[in-house]
């Protein structure tokens, strides 16, 4: 937090800072600095809770607009890898890393084409991030868990990525419109919608287990677990799913809505379920309902 003399001699108060300790790559062996977010001072006003669990935060007079979700990520200056600041450590896996490495050319070379001229702090020079920047390691992190062992639940990590993207490109074009960033966002929902429920089918088939997830979010102001990922699930299918093969999205809808009555106790056997997660399960719940009642199609919760 800023002094009352720097905030006297006209200096914005910091939003950031930079931690004591560098982190080390586990690709390269490059240390690099790790910059957190300030805690209280008014830098972060909470607002509504989105339908997607997605928290927004009203700007301040004080800070002005600030982006919380994007110091989640740490990205590697030199070799582009880009993890959550704790599988900088957490992850052990040899094999990993030396995928990652030998992906680094294609790695860089996909963000440039989406995310150009974004920008990388070093140790030597430190460079606060900005929301473009931020957007950009988060799209590096995406391709870089594309190549981290499944015992480290990157296919869940690819799902909450995903959705961040969306989110945060939306919150570009709002900041820089006419660069397409909303056309973006749809296809990051699409990702997401297709990494939370492959995240599902791999737990249920014991192919990738979440166990090693320490936090679901989606939002950086509370975890909804399980019960996160599946009303997550039927949520994106519901507004981003394909619409091409009608009979198809309407039989996705009736199994997440038979789903979604059953945990969290909606349709006829209603039962309290503590929390916002609550609300908006009984809304999607009644949204998938009403659209296949529209269609004359009725589950065995009816």
């Amino acid at each position: 937090m800023a002094s009352k003399k720097e905030e006297e001699g006209g200096k914005k108060p910091a939003v950031t800072y930079w931690k004591k300790d560098l982190v080390v790559c586990p690709v390269c062996g490059k240390k690099f600095g790790q910059e957190e977010m300030h805690k209280g001072g008014g830098r972060m006003i909470a607002g509504p809770l989105t339908d997607e669990l997605h928290r927004v935060f009203e700007p301040s007079k004080r800070f002005g607009r600030v982006y919380p979700l994007i110091y989640d990520i740490g990205c590697c200056p030199k070799c582009n890898t880009a993890l959550f600041w704790n599988d900088f450590t957490d992850i052990k896996d040899k094999a990993t890393f030396e995928r990652l490495d030998a992906d680094t050319p294609q790695r860089q070379k996909k963000v440039e084409t989406v995310f150009p001229n974004f920008n990388i702090s070093t140790d030597k020079k430190f460079i606060e991030r900005n929301l473009y920047d931020g957007v950009a390691y988060y799209y590096l992190a995406l391709l870089s868990y594309e190549k981290v062992d499944l015992a480290y639940g990157p296919t869940f990590k690819r799902a909450l990525i995903s959705l961040r993207l969306a989110w945060l490109c939306k919150d570009l074009e709002t900041a820089c419109p006419g660069h397409n960033f909303d056309y973006i966002s749809e296809v990051f929902y699409r990702k997401a919608l297709f990494f939370y429920q492959q995240t599902l089918i791999n737990e249920t088939s014991r192919i990738e287990s979440i166990e090693s997830i320490h936090y679901f979010g989606p939002d950086m102001d509370k975890s909804y677990g399980y019960d996160g990922i599946l009303y997550l699930c039927g949520l994106l299918e519901y507004k981003y799913g394909q619409r091409e093969d009608e009979s198809l999205r309407l039989k996705k809808l009736s199994e997440f809505k038979g789903a979604i009555a059953k945990l969290f106790g909606l349709g006829k056997s209603s039962k309290e379920k503590p929390g916002p997660l609550l609300e908006v399960a009984k809304n999607l719940y009644d949204n998938i309902a009403k659209e296949l009642s529209n269609n004359n199609i009725f589950s065995d919760d009816d």
